[in-house]
């Protein structure tokens, strides 16, 4: 169960999302400018749940042969680092919508990976992926108008039979991943939830078909 400032927090994004999709990231750029104004906001890089988090989601993944990898909402790129060195013979880029945690990604990255500022709501990071990662970033696109786009914009960034993982709280992840869990052109290949911390989480993992894309 949500906490009242969880409450409160989803509900100041669910109206935000009330704006123009454009408007919209202008807004989410300028506010998580100001959330980053120090580093490591959410303290990604030295929390033991974020980090078990991390090691669910590769293990969700496991062995493959990805040449291309995006982190979608990669903040100042704790995670991105990990998924390139998980895949070292993968590209991976990171984009974010906060110029400040991508200027520090890119500081800490030495050429692990790229980073780039981009409203994956409105912009495209240009060609398609192997492997999408996408976690605890759905909650901040609002309402379900809102929630189905930004899973098509997903769905969009994927090479034909490329795999999408998605990671976010549980259970409000049933929502989040109900447009992923419903749309035709994805074929849902798992899900685990991940309970042992007292901060339940699932990790769920989509893949494109041949014709889609």
């Amino acid at each position: 169960m949500r906490t009242l400032p969880d409450r409160l927090h989803r509900t100041f994004f669910r109206t935000m999302s009330l704006l123009p999709a454009r408007g919209q990231g202008r807004f989410l750029q300028r506010y998580f400018d100001w959330f980053h104004r120090n580093p490591d906001p959410w303290r990604h890089a030295v929390d033991p749940y974020e980090a078990a988090k991390y090691d669910a989601t590769l293990r969700h993944v496991g062995a493959g042969e990805f040449r291309r990898i995006l982190d979608v909402g990669c903040s100042e790129g704790t995670f991105t680092l990990r998924a390139a060195a998980a895949y070292p013979g993968a590209d991976v880029v990171g984009v974010d919508v906060s110029d400040r945690a991508v200027e520090r990604a890119t500081a800490r990255a030495e050429g692990r990976a790229a980073f780039v500022a981009l409203d994956f709501l409105n912009q495209d990071p240009g060609g398609r992926f192997d492997l999408v990662f996408c976690a605890e970033t759905l909650y901040y696109v609002g309402r379900e108008e809102r929630l189905r786009l930004a899973c098509g914009r997903l769905r969009s960034f994927l090479a034909p039979r490329g795999t999408l993982v998605v990671t976010h709280p549980w259970p409000e992840a049933r929502r989040l991943h109900g447009f992923l869990d419903r749309d035709p052109a994805l074929s849902k290949v798992g899900e685990r939830v991940e309970s042992g911390n007292g901060r339940p989480f699932a990790v769920s993992s989509y893949r494109l078909g041949e014709a889609a894309g």
